[in-house]
């Protein structure tokens, strides 16, 4: 999930609050200050407002390359890529790039103009220093019109302005993505080491007990990161390993959920690991809950809720206003015999943009059955600050 991750699974707003705030942003003199915190991540999934639009009942046919391209007639969609870098040096940083795309209302108006559109879309760029200390965040917005921002299959292309996430012709990959931010950027090209995981069942992901709650949910788990970061005027050679996640639904949460916690590891061993939590506002554990344990040639279990346990081992308070996150795991899978904690590699990798949450490079250390574990990783924690109080 987004993504989020998304994620947010993302991360877009009700398409009305969301537009009202893009029309607010952009119709702002650039001197104004932008205002902070105006969207909600999990009202973007739960949204009543579904008529006209596709929706996400059962498992269809997901082909790739010609999937990474837009679904228009879903109301939510995101690319959402993250990774763990080094530079030649041994000097790491973390990095997400994710674009949404959200539908304003199910067909466009149908005016013969450039400008003419019901898609509306926005970018999240962050990069952690981790030496430095210091974790950089940026967002755009802009209407799918008049060649602003958009998406398409072949050649594979989402954009928002100069920052991109591209692909050849014919194939998706490799893919290349750049972005910048106050002096900071990120230029990457990207190969997947192992073949996708369609999330779910096969690339249906239940998140809410009614039909139609759910999403299309694919991941690609352990990508190849080459390229190049900037930052403080300094070029670094890099090299890492990046997860991709594609998501695209129309209401997929519960209005009983306030959040969820999504975790994407990658293990020394070549296992990868996904799984989310949706927080309930009662507290008890959601049956939904699940994800994906990816072995290194590529095959893959599904984890219902009840295989994995996660206990929260410390929390981080934000300077913003307090608000507390977890900030440390004990992950358990007993099935694999893993145990694993979890621990931010900064701790202040909080994203107060147009959503607020927490979107931050990780490190995973623990055991199986065979001996002693380590890994890189994200973690993305919505609805602890951004505005999901007002919901509950």
């Amino acid at each position: 999930m987004s993504r989020s991750r998304f994620l947010l699974v993302g991360l877009l707003a009700g398409a009305g609050l969301f537009a009202g705030v893009v029309l607010l942003l952009l119709g702002r003199p650039a001197s104004d200050p932008v205002p902070r915190a105006a969207l909600s991540a999990v009202a973007a999934l739960t949204g009543t407002d579904t008529a006209g639009y596709s929706r996400a009942f059962e498992p269809v046919p997901l082909n790739f390359p010609e999937d990474h391209g837009p679904h228009p007639d879903f109301r939510t969609e995101w690319w959402y890529l993250t990774g763990n870098l080094e530079s030649e040096v041994g000097r790491p940083f973390g990095f997400q790039l994710t674009f949404f795309r959200n539908a304003l209302a199910p067909t466009s108006a149908g005016r013969s103009s450039a400008w003419d559109t019901n898609q509306l879309w926005m970018a999240h760029f962050g990069l952690t220093d981790i030496t430095g200390g210091r974790h950089l965040a940026g967002e755009r917005f802009a209407r799918g019109a008049a060649g602003m921002a958009g998406g398409q299959a072949n050649p594979f292309r989402v954009w928002l302005g100069d920052w991109y996430i591209q692909g050849g012709p014919g194939e998706a990959f490799p893919m290349t993505l750049q972005a910048s931010q106050d002096g900071a950027r990120v230029e990457l090209r990207i190969e997947p080491l192992k073949p996708p995981v369609f999330q779910g069942q096969e690339g249906l992901s239940q998140k809410g007990p009614d039909p139609g709650n759910a999403s299309y949910y694919v991941s690609w788990t352990r990508l190849s990161l080459a390229g190049e970061v900037e930052i403080e005027g300094q070029t670094h050679r890099v090299v890492g390993t990046g997860w991709l996640d594609r998501e695209w639904s129309t209401s997929a949460l519960s209005v009983d959920h306030v959040g969820w916690d999504w975790f994407s590891i990658q293990l020394d061993d070549g296992r990868d690991l996904m799984f989310f939590e949706l927080r309930r506002e009662d507290g008890t554990i959601d049956p939904l809950n699940h994800g994906a344990l990816v072995e290194s040639d590529g095959s893959h279990r599904a984890l219902r809720w009840d295989d994995v346990q996660v206990d929260v081992l410390d929390w981080w308070e934000s300077s913003v206003d307090g608000t507390r996150y977890p900030s440390g795991w004990l992950i358990r899978i007993a099935s694999a015999s893993v145990e694993l904690e979890i621990m931010p590699r900064l701790r202040d990798q909080e994203i107060n943009l147009g959503f607020r949450y927490w979107e931050g490079a990780v490190t995973a250390r623990g055991f199986d059955s065979s001996g002693p574990l380590e890994g890189v990783g994200y973690v993305e924690l919505t609805g602890y600050a951004e505005g999901t109080e007002r919901l509950r």
